[in-house]
């Protein structure tokens, strides 16, 4: 009780009812009542609308384990291997994507943070900033563009006299992987800035006056104060990534089968809203768990991330 009596003062009666009503609201009826759905569908058998609520109408968990896979008629368990080789592959490239954002971000992010000054940090910002006016997809067509055959890329290439023939950046899955990449920069980017902005310069200066090269500066004083915005950053960009649809759908190759590409053909084209469900209840327990083994894996607390 002291707590909300804490908040109400500080905020006034008004503005901390409308506050508690707003972040209430956002995590009942657009967080918590629609996975709770989901979770309820999952478990559900995909009946024609006049058998729903009948005796048919029983819980089952038919549509997890077809994730693996299935008896056929013969009674022989068969391995659903296409979908689980796109569950894996994504999961994959989710932690590529992520790994690739983080050694590309954090350089930036400490420039940003330690390094530039004044006008020129301000203008650093509008430039990654900017870009993200475009809407997602026009910036997923735009990499199409330039990744394409007879794209920018490989245009300048051949000019250079580096090819003789276009490299198919869309079946090798390089547009995919540097569209999910360029699309969650931010999300990489600011946490850690917001993390190393804090950091004491003294601390940088004092052990390179103890002859601390570069790289030790960042291993054993850099990186070890800013690991909850690296952690947080890589939490981010990597649940995207593994749930993004926009940019697999534009960028991807006709062998790069997207989870969340499965998901939404469970959903519309399949027409089994319970096994999509099911399909986005992995999903999301997968990245949730493996998102919680990193942070225990580096000793990083959800506290820490949230600050």
């Amino acid at each position: 009780m002291n707590v909300f009596k804490n908040f109400f003062d500080k905020h006034g009666l008004i503005v901390g009812g409308y506050l508690i009503f707003a972040v209430s609201f956002w995590i009942l009826i657009l967080i918590l009542l629609p996975q709770l759905n989901m979770l309820d569908f999952s478990f559900r058998f995909n009946l024609p609308p006049s058998k729903v609520g009948g005796p048919e109408d029983v819980y089952t968990a038919s549509n997890y384990t077809f994730l693996m896979g299935r008896y056929n008629h013969e009674d022989v368990w068969v391995w659903n291997s296409t979908d689980l080789t796109v569950f894996y592959r994504t999961i994959l490239a989710a932690v590529f994507v992520t790994f690739f954002d983080l050694l590309l971000c954090y350089p930036i992010a400490y420039f940003l943070a330690q390094v530039a000054r004044g006008g020129f940090a301000r203008l650093l910002v509008l430039s990654l900033v900017v870009p993200f006016w475009v809407n997602e997809i026009l910036r997923a067509f735009a990499f199409r563009i330039l990744f394409g055959d007879v794209g920018v890329i490989n245009a300048t290439l051949k000019s250079m006299g580096i090819i003789d023939d276009s490299i198919d950046f869309i079946r090798e899955d390089i547009a995919l992987y540097a569209g999910l990449g360029y699309a969650y920069i931010l999300l990489m980017i600011f946490p850690i800035y917001n993390a190393i902005e804090s950091l004491d310069k003294n601390q940088i200066e004092a052990a390179r006056d103890l002859g601390s090269p570069w790289w030790r500066i960042h291993w054993r004083v850099v990186i070890p104060f800013a690991k909850p915005g690296i952690t947080s950053g890589c939490t981010m960009v990597f649940m995207l990534s593994a749930g993004a649809l926009a940019a697999p759908q534009i960028l991807g190759g006709p062998s790069s089968l997207w989870f969340t590409q499965l998901i939404y053909q469970w959903f519309n084209t399949g027409g089994n809203w319970p096994r999509g469900s099911a399909y986005a209840i992995i999903l999301l327990a997968s990245c949730i768990i493996f998102v919680l083994l990193m942070m225990r894996l580096f000793k990083v607390k959800l506290g820490e991330i949230g600050r």
